[in-house]
């Protein structure tokens, strides 16, 4: 069928069954449809609460449902938790409900309903904690703007909810930081109203008491911009912390914990200084070893005689080591704009550096020796529309990457040296790595 008869079709179809283009669209933007068990869920909360509200739905995590079925207090059957918002309340209360529903001869019916710190709900996480084996439910909230969140713990037991923890938080998880094979939750805050940024970790003891370990952290952080694990030496885990500064700037700090609480990789401020870098160079596990690595920026060799804004930077990989220094791992160029790193040959280290060729909008990688730039061994670019690509194409450069309508080519020079520069084209399939 051709494109304008399929366009007439959908067009009398539309005119017929009297739905309008604006209806479809609604349509689409439907929220999920609910399986049967939801359904039945669902009818048991407004037979309760009334008819008047709407689900919320966990903006993060590995909870995304409105419904969350599972055994959320040990007794072996299945309890559903829902977030959903009331309307017609009184001004003091708060519309952000939990509503915690049992099953009774087979059917859904609402045992115990209180209300929700904030107005979303931000993530759910549902756990143990140290030796005591009550299952927690951990919900995270924030107001409308989310400019402010809070965590929350609640035991469920015997048809009752009680709220056992609260607090503010930039970012919170469950993880056995210590590895003594019990789970800790573990929570950080940025620096607010005169307190400093933070780190604090929970165990829960038998009698069900929180035992909390604070620190202290390297910078003025008011924003969390990645965090993840990885191992550290002495079979320590690490916690890696990329978080903005005052400035704007990104700078990681690296935490771990042993029977003495929490402590710090960078022991004073100034160590954590070393990892500073613009916004968008955040950890990665660029070799995909399980720990990740810290992109630190530096001057490309040629550049340290002229102006900031006319330097070319590359990027050091920078790994902590046995003694809890850091230490350069790999060297590459990152494009943060285009999305891409391209990591360079050990062959290449201080011996290569880099230059725009803005004619052709291209990345180039030259010899340099004896402080000046020498021959082309490598060139990157990014083509943009299908004319581009195959001009390319047809010209000898390599594929590299596709991402979307974007595609990666690189170009490798025919000329060749005696230096043990060349680069060949496993060489350059293999440092091109896309950042997704």
């Amino acid at each position: 069928m051709k494109i304008s008869g399929m366009i007439s079709a959908v067009c009398v179809c539309t005119l017929l069954t009297g739905c309008s283009f604006g209806s479809s669209i609604d349509t689409l933007m439907a929220p999920p449809k609910l399986s049967v068990q939801q359904e039945q869920i669902y009818s048991a909360l407004t037979d309760a609460a009334g008819g008047s509200i709407s689900l919320k739905y966990p903006k993060s995590g590995s909870y995304l449902s409105a419904f969350i079925v599972d055994d959320i207090d040990g007794d072996g059957g299945t309890e559903a938790v829902v977030f959903y918002e009331k309307t017609g309340l009184a001004v003091e209360e708060n519309t952000l409900r939990i509503n915690i529903l049992d099953q009774f001869d087979g059917k859904w019916r609402s045992v115990c309903d209180t209300p929700a710190e904030g107005s979303e709900i931000e993530k759910v996480m549902i756990s143990r904690l140290g030796s005591n084996n009550r299952i927690n439910l951990l919900i995270g909230s924030s107001l409308i703007n989310r400019s402010e969140k809070n965590v929350s713990v609640y035991n469920y037991d015997g048809g009752t909810i009680e709220q056992t923890f609260s607090s503010q938080y930039s970012f919170f998880d469950i993880t056995d930081l210590d590895s003594d094979g019990e789970s800790e939750f573990l929570l950080l805050a940025g620096q607010a109203s005169g307190s400093p940024a933070v780190a604090e970790a929970y165990k829960l003891d038998e009698d069900g008491i929180y035992h909390k370990y604070s620190l202290e952290l390297s910078g003025s952080f008011s924003e969390y911009e990645k965090i993840t694990y990885g191992s550290l030496s002495g079979g320590r885990k690490g916690l890696y912390i990329d978080a903005q500064s005052g400035s704007g700037l990104i700078q990681t700090d690296v935490l771990f914990m042993n029977e003495n609480g929490l402590g710090k990789v960078f022991d004073t401020p100034e160590k954590s200084l070393a990892t500073v870098r613009p916004q968008g160079c955040s950890l990665l596990d660029i070799d995909s070893d399980g720990t990740p690595e810290i992109p630190v920026q530096t001057v490309a060799p040629g550049y340290s005689e002229v102006s900031e804004g006319e330097q070319m930077k590359l990027t050091s990989w920078l790994t902590v080591c046995e003694d809890d220094s850091l230490e350069r791992k790999y060297t590459s160029y990152y494009s943060v704009n285009d999305g891409y790193i391209f990591v360079f040959p050990n062959r290449w280290y201080n011996r290569v550096t880099v230059r725009r060729d803005s004619v052709n909008d291209e990345l180039v990688f030259c010899e340099f020796s004896g402080n000046k730039v020498g021959r082309e061994l490598f060139r990157i670019c990014c083509a943009r529309d299908t004319a581009s690509l195959q001009d390319r194409l047809s010209n000898g450069y390599m594929l590299l990457r596709t991402k979307g309508e974007l595609t990666y080519l690189g170009f490798i020079p025919t000329n060749k040296g005696n230096d043990g520069l060349d680069l060949s084209a496993g060489d350059a399939a293999v440092g091109f790595r896309y950042r997704d």
